[in-house]
């Protein structure tokens, strides 16, 4: 019995360090530096390349090292039999939390015009709108979204939010009927996506729901890129439907050189760093977990393959 890292575009040394340290008598590698395939029955990722998974036939348990399991259920295939968990950290539902209001904040008091009226020395006033007019949508009202939602609606903003069943969450009104879509967009001031990726709800950031929102609405999306149709936003700003987007996910990361996203005006990009995982208190997840898979108890968050969440 064995534990494996496999890891993309993340930095793995620190989670190594930090696991051999609690658990210094197991076996631990990272690949594809690996003794014995047919030993490896833990598996930790990050984005893993495509079907790496099916070179080791005795895998019982898939821990993803974020709150998303999208990036391992769409790049490999897995048996039935093979449980998938991820982290949940409120430490992370907090750090979404303060980036969203800082963005919603400097959107709601023009703080990036001002900034670059600077620039030209442009000395022009603008009106505001304030916390108490101001309606904020989020797609997605899981574990963060949920967390979200309720700081928003706390502090005085009318909070809305949309998801695959009813919520109950204080001062916030939830939407789940497909029927009632519409009447979630409507009178929107920021829609801010975070659903899981799954089949529903890939592309459903599209030229439809931008349709439905009112005039100069902004977006910000912290879900996954695939929730987007890049296309469709663009039109969407340029014909101002939208009057702006924040993106800090994109359909390949990081961004290419060429893609338009970078000189658009009326996005502002963040490379996928809006709620980072803390390894100290995601290290601590995975060992409980482990040690609940050697005593053959219930793994902790574990996800259904059927929702995709």
């Amino acid at each position: 019995m064995s534990i494996l890292f496999i890891f993309e575009n993340k930095n793995v040394m620190p989670w190594v360090k930090a696991l051999k340290k609690a658990l210094p008598n197991t076996t631990i590698e990272v690949y594809p530096e690996v003794k014995n395939k047919d030993a490896i029955d833990f598996v930790i990722c990050w984005k893993p390349t495509k079907n790496v998974l099916a070179q080791f036939p005795n895998i019982k348990v898939i821990q993803s090292v974020g709150a998303a399991i999208d990036h391992i259920t769409n790049s490999q295939t897995i048996p039935t039999n093979t449980i998938i968990t991820r982290i949940i950290d409120e430490k992370l539902s907090n750090d979404m939390w303060e980036f969203l209001i800082t963005i919603v904040l400097s959107e709601l008091k023009n703080i990036q015009q001002y900034s670059n009226q600077k620039t030209t020395k442009i000395w022009e006033q603008y009106n505001y709108k304030s916390i108490n007019n101001t309606t904020v949508a989020i797609l997605g009202l899981g574990n963060i979204g949920g967390y979200v939602a309720e700081k928003f609606a706390k502090i005085g903003f009318k909070v809305k939010g949309w998801s695959n069943s009813k919520k109950e969450i204080p001062s916030v009104k939830s939407y789940h009927e497909e029927d009632k879509f519409d009447a979630f967009l409507n009178n929107a001031d920021f829609l801010i996506n975070l659903l899981p990726l799954t089949a529903n709800t890939k592309d459903i950031l599209n030229k439809n729901t931008f349709n439905k929102l009112p005039k100069g609405s902004f977006l910000i999306n912290v879900a996954r890129g695939e929730h987007l149709v890049d296309n469709d936003l663009i039109n969407a700003l340029d014909t101002s439907i939208l009057s702006g987007a924040f993106l800090d996910v994109f359909r390949i990361e990081p961004l290419s050189n060429e893609h338009p996203f970078w000189k658009h005006p009326k996005i502002k990009i963040t490379p996928h760093i809006a709620s980072l995982t803390n390894v100290d208190t995601a290290i601590n997840q995975i060992v409980e977990n482990y040690k609940r898979f050697l005593n053959k108890e219930e793994i902790q968050n574990s996800v259904s393959l059927k929702k995709g969440y």
